[in-house]
């Protein structure tokens, strides 16, 4: 957890949710909200992925071959 807590990636992601909040609050309610949303929802998923990516591959770069 504290992996995806920490990570720049996530964070971003996380503030920019606040970005879409304030855009939902003062803007007004049309297909750009959808936009906007969707977007947030697209650097989040890319962002989780990012975290599970380099994971898995320092879970396979400290394991030892079995030869």
């Amino acid at each position: 957890m504290r992996k995806f807590l920490f990570n720049a990636s996530v964070l971003g992601a996380i503030f920019g949710g606040f970005s879409a909040l304030r855009a939902t609050a003062r803007g007004p309610r049309d297909w750009r909200l959808i936009l906007v949303w969707l977007g947030w929802a697209i650097s989040v998923a890319l962002a989780v992925a990012d975290v599970v990516a380099e994971s898995k591959e320092e879970e396979l770069e400290a394991e030892p071959y079995d030869f």
